[in-house]
């Protein structure tokens, strides 16, 4: 089973290129963010509780994105493997992350990080909220917010996948088709 962690600061384009390694590895698409808009469209108590977090820009609690992780994979055990977008997010998730997989024995295979410059995960973010709508993504301040939260709170999950050789870091500048070839490239080797 190829389960991969696809890992990068909001507007990277974790979203576009997990879209490219599901087609290509036949692989599961499991997106914290996809998962909990869902739930603040439905109004459900989750997703009003997430909705106070992410409208701040702050990061939604550990227990309640394990527990819908937890959930979806033991309720489809037929898959060949899973695309982790937007979680783990902090080293306890990430720990908490292989708990769950290694109880059907399918660790993480690898993480592969977008790596891609300030300005332009700005630029990219605001683009996004013109075209989508989306509140997060209108507002430099929050943007910013975001981009620092990441920084201090998910990026030292790069040094647990580092310490398991497990991190692979992935150039997220350039075309879309740029980023998949390098990054379709890399899971190959696995």
């Amino acid at each position: 089973m190829l389960n991969l962690v696809l890992f990068g600061p909001p507007g990277a384009g974790k979203g576009t290129q997990a879209d490219f390694l599901i087609e290509k590895f036949k692989l599961i698409h499991l997106s914290t963010g996809d998962m909990l808009r869902k739930q603040i469209a439905e109004e459900t108590p989750l997703g009003l509780e997430a909705k106070s977090y992410m409208d701040k820009g702050f990061l939604v609690p550990d227990s309640i994105v394990i527990g819908m992780i937890k959930s979806i994979l033991q309720n489809d055990k037929e898959a060949k493997g899973y695309i982790f977008d937007g979680f783990p997010r902090t080293v306890a998730q990430a720990k908490a992350l292989d708990v769950i997989l290694n109880e059907n024995e399918t660790p993480v295979s690898g993480m592969f990080c977008l790596c891609v410059e300030k300005d332009e995960l700005v630029n990219r973010l605001l683009f996004r909220g013109k075209t989508s709508g989306r509140t997060d993504d209108q507002d430099v301040s929050i943007i910013e917010n975001r981009i620092q939260v990441y920084n201090e709170k998910t990026m030292p999950i790069k040094d647990y996948y580092l310490e398991q050789n497990k991190y692979y870091m992935i150039d997220g500048m350039g075309s879309v088709e740029e980023i998949a070839e390098r990054l379709s490239n890399t899971v190959a080797t696995l």
